[in-house]
């Protein structure tokens, strides 16, 4: 399975990579799901969509991404993200 990528931190490359707000997380089939509304980039610009995304991570990437947003619960939280196969 190919997996989404998440940052709870900016990436080395941002210019490949959307900001949006975490609405849900949930568990499927034995991996973590991010749900994501996009929010643009920091230089205003807007993606092709702001309907949410549903983001497929290993349980590892979650437990990361969530140890490192500031707060206890990742849903409210802003995280960098791409699709598998880009955006």
């Amino acid at each position: 399975m190919a997996h989404d990528r998440v940052h709870a931190r900016l990436p080395h490359d941002p210019e490949n990579w959307w900001l949006g707000t975490v609405t849900d997380l949930s568990e499927r089939d034995g991996h973590a799901v991010f749900t994501v509304r996009p929010d643009g980039d920091e230089r205003g610009t807007n993606p092709d969509s702001t309907e949410p995304v549903e983001l497929v991570v290993t349980v590892a990437v979650r437990d990361l991404v969530c140890r490192r947003l500031a707060a206890d619960e990742p849903v409210g939280e802003r995280v960098w993200f791409r699709e598998h196969g880009g955006r």
